[in-house]
Order: C-alpha cells, then sequence, then structure tokens
C-alpha cells in the first residue's frame, strides 16, 4: 500500500515570486564578484603539476590537480581544458564534469565532505623522511606520547 501523496515544500511558484528569486539570486552573485576572491586567469603548468589561479588583488593560488576530486588522474590535454565563469567566481573543466568555486579553494575544499575526510585519511598515512626522523629523534630521547601524559 502507497502513502498518500503530501506536500514536503513551501515555495510559492507565481511569476511574481520566481523574478524576485531571480533578482535576489543576482544581487548575491554581484555582491559575490564585488567583495569575494575573484580570478582573472586559471591554467595547469605541466611541469610543475600544478593549477593555478591568478587573482584580480594580484595574488595567486596554486594546487595539484590530484587533490580535487575529478581532476585525479586526469591527462594534461583535459587538465589544460579549464575556464572560469564570466564573474571569476568559478573554476570549470568541463570535458571532467569538474566545478569549484574560487573561495572554495582558495578555502582548501577540493570536493565533497567525503572526498576531503578520505584525502584526511590518506594524508595521515603518508610517509616522508621528515617523518621519519621525527619518530626516530622520539625514540631516541625516550619521549613517547604516554610518558608526556603521565
Amino acid at each position: 500500500m502507497t502513502k498518500p501523496w503530501k506536500k514536503q515544500w513551501d515555495f510559492d511558484f507565481t511569476e511574481e515570486a520566481l523574478a524576485e528569486e531571480l533578482n535576489q539570486a543576482e544581487q548575491a552573485a554581484i555582491a559575490a564578484a564585488e567583495n569575494g576572491p575573484c580570478a582573472e586567469k586559471v591554467s595547469y603548468n605541466v611541469e610543475e603539476n600544478l593549477i593555478t589561479i591568478h587573482l584580480t588583488n594580484g595574488s595567486t593560488f596554486s594546487f595539484p590537480p590530484d587533490l580535487a576530486q575529478g581532476l585525479r588522474g586526469a591527462n594534461p590535454e583535459q587538465l589544460r581544458d579549464v575556464w572560469l565563469d564570466a564573474d571569476g567566481l568559478s573554476v570549470h573543466w568541463e570535458s571532467l564534469d569538474a566545478d569549484f568555486t574560487v573561495l572554495g579553494l582558495l578555502q582548501g575544499i577540493f570536493g565533497t565532505r567525503k572526498w576531503m575526510s578520505e584525502l584526511g585519511r590518506k594524508g595521515g598515512k603518508i610517509s616522508t623522511e621528515a617523518k621519519r626522523e621525527a619518530a626516530r629523534k622520539r625514540l631516541e630521547t625516550g619521549f613517547l606520547k604516554s610518558d608526556a601524559d603521565n
């Protein structure tokens, strides 16, 4: 037996209401373009394997493509096929179906919560020479976490 249909939203679908929604969205986009970080150029550097975003305030932000959801494993041609929206608020890779806001990237948001959680989990497993050296020094000095707690 199916449940009876029940309205689960509260939205006015009149022409006036939709026009007001569009107006609010346009105003929000204008405010974001005027106040937020905006990009004027984005590119992929194959030699350094970095996506670089040049901001209108003169600063730049770069990150390796493997950090970003949808870019991992992409070839250089796909990574070079990147463009900005007209306001410089978002970055797009149409062939990879990947889109990011400039603000989100600057905040270190490279994908969904699940993606970011996986990045964090993998990051903790990375063993570098610096980590190995720090562990050796802790062992040599006899300093262990349990000792510090006592």
